[in-house]
């Protein structure tokens, strides 16, 4: 693995899981790829504390963990001020299900299983801190979805797409179905610059986090409906 030239840019990150061998792990690969890891908790309340308190770039979250499960010390560290900049991947040892929808929901940028490899594990970190999103946007479609039309809550307002211009908003439709930026590009004959000004627009017009957040938003204010069921 490459270390970055310059440490002052690379992003600092805290480990929450309740598995002391899995921050061990992770420590170890991210310090080697030179990322300061400015601290570990070993559950919920601890994350949030920490997350506080050294404000990173990026914190690792383990879903299931004591005192306070990853989830709501997600969504406490994502709703404080002191969270504004941070991004939240979750861990977790099962693949797609309601537990990392809700997570998506509240404001993570993806997740990753506790198998993942040391370079994936690396560039994961470096993604998010970008402010893009560490799911695929076909991944992210296929979960939301699932998840979506149980998730939503009757009654919440969603955020108002009349912000967005008609092309944000063709935009923003393509990207809930799945469409990369290349992809995207090619559909609309434009350059892969102008597509992400575009993302960029929208996310910051609508005040959201990334890519992740954008899909759901689309789906839950009904700019895209989930597929049918198949049959049978």
């Amino acid at each position: 693995m490459s270390v970055p030239g310059d440490l002052e840019q690379a992003p600092r990150v805290i480990i929450a899981d309740d598995q002391a061998l899995v921050r061990g792990g992770f420590r170890l690969i991210l310090t080697l790829a030179g990322i300061p890891v400015v601290a570990e908790a070993a559950d919920g309340k601890e994350a949030v504390a920490a997350a506080l308190k050294h404000r990173p770039d990026v914190v690792l979250m383990d879903i299931r963990m004591p005192e306070m499960d990853g989830l709501e010390a997600a969504r406490r560290i994502l709703e404080s001020r002191a969270g504004q900049d941070t991004r939240v991947i979750m861990l977790t040892t099962f693949d797609l299900d309601q537990y990392v929808y809700t997570a998506l929901a509240a404001g993570a940028s993806g997740f990753l299983l506790k198998d993942v490899s040391p370079e994936h594990l690396v560039a994961a970190v470096q993604l998010v801190r970008t402010g893009d999103a560490l799911l695929a946007p076909s991944i992210t479609r296929r979960l939301v979805e699932r998840f979506a039309p149980r998730a939503a809550e009757p009654g919440v307002p969603g955020r108002d797409l009349s912000v967005l211009t008609p092309r944000e908003l063709e935009v923003l439709g393509l990207v809930a179905r799945g469409m990369s930026n290349a992809e995207l590009a090619a559909a609309l004959t434009l350059s892969e610059a102008t597509v992400k000004t575009h993302v960029a627009r929208i996310l910051a017009k609508l005040d959201l986090r990334d890519r992740v957040q954008a899909v759901i938003l689309a789906y839950e204010t009904g700019l895209i409906s989930p597929a049918p069921p198949a049959p049978g």
